[in-house]
């Protein structure tokens, strides 16, 4: 494919700018060289979801999906592009030294939704959310910058906090899709059942499960604080804006009464907005 390495950054942040929400409001305030490799990432990312939730039938689903790996280890390893946005990717993947094969795990994330609608047990939910969203921490880390191994630790956790937001705030709408990620055996724990959920249900029962799950979710935030210290000063913003508008979606989901059956709880542009200001305030060079 004739696309420059120029062009195809382009064509990634105006991909992140138009669809990226909560990722894109957090970029803003990154030099404009590792703003650009995250929008590459976010990018693969929303290509990869974009063929996921595109077909209606699962097997068409996943026939895009190993299309699509096939065209990114091409990309990664061959430095052939079949779509536009790969330039971009691969040129962010040598430049920062990503390890590739983080991104076919975050393909396996993709293709676990295409044959999993039910998660038995909290230790299985984390093995989805590490796949969908701890690789994601792990894909950026290099491009954060850090000089010890050991700041992967609080970044998988920043990927579970976040993906245990996500699935609070969004109950009603996977459930509309059959699927349940709230573990089997949290449900039997405080009497919740599956009709329940399918039938946007809010019993004191739900009520009291969701407010374990959101503890559960505040405990990976608290075990994420740590990387804030250990990445690059120029990154710290960026971070910080991830952490304080998933951290803010759980306060309002909180706050609502964990009223998630209403409609999808979302924070105000202008609140991120906000969030912005404050981090680059804070760590703006």
């Amino acid at each position: 494919m004739s696309v420059s390495v120029a062009e195809s950054y382009r064509l990634c942040h105006q991909i992140a700018r138009r669809t990226g929400k909560n990722f894109y409001y957090s970029f803003l305030v990154m030099p404009e060289p590792k703003r650009l490799a995250m929008c590459a990432i976010y990018a693969f990312m929303r290509r990869s979801d974009d063929i996921a939730d595109g077909a209606a039938n699962p097997a068409v689903a996943s026939a895009g999906l190993r299309d699509w790996r096939a065209q990114v280890d091409a990309a990664l390893t061959a430095g052939k592009f079949e779509d536009p946005t790969l330039p971009a990717l691969a040129d962010t993947v040598q430049r920062y030294r990503i390890e590739p094969r983080y991104f076919h795990e975050l393909l396996d994330g993709t293709e676990m939704d295409q044959a999993v609608t039910r998660y038995e047990t909290f230790d299985q939910l984390y093995r989805y959310c590490y796949h969908v969203a701890s690789v994601v921490g792990l894909v950026v880390l290099p491009v954060f910058g850090y000089k010890d191994d050991a700041a992967k630790i609080p970044g998988e956790a920043c990927g579970i906090a976040f993906q245990l937001t996500n699935i609070l705030r969004d109950v009603k709408e996977d459930a509309q899709l059959g699927r349940i990620y709230l573990p089997a055996e949290d449900l039997r724990r405080f009497g919740v059942s599956e009709t329940d959920i399918m039938n946007n249900n809010f019993t004191p029962q739900f009520l009291e499960l969701m407010k374990f799950e959101a503890a559960r979710a505040r405990e990976y935030y608290a075990k994420a604080a740590p990387l804030l210290g250990m990445i690059d000063a120029d990154s710290r913003g960026t971070l910080a804006t991830m952490i304080g508008i998933y951290g803010g979606l759980l306060d309002k989901i909180e706050a609502s009464g964990y009223a998630v059956f209403d409609g999808r709880i979302r924070l105000t542009a202008r609140r991120k907005l906000w969030i912005v200001a404050k981090n680059w305030m804070k760590y703006g060079l």
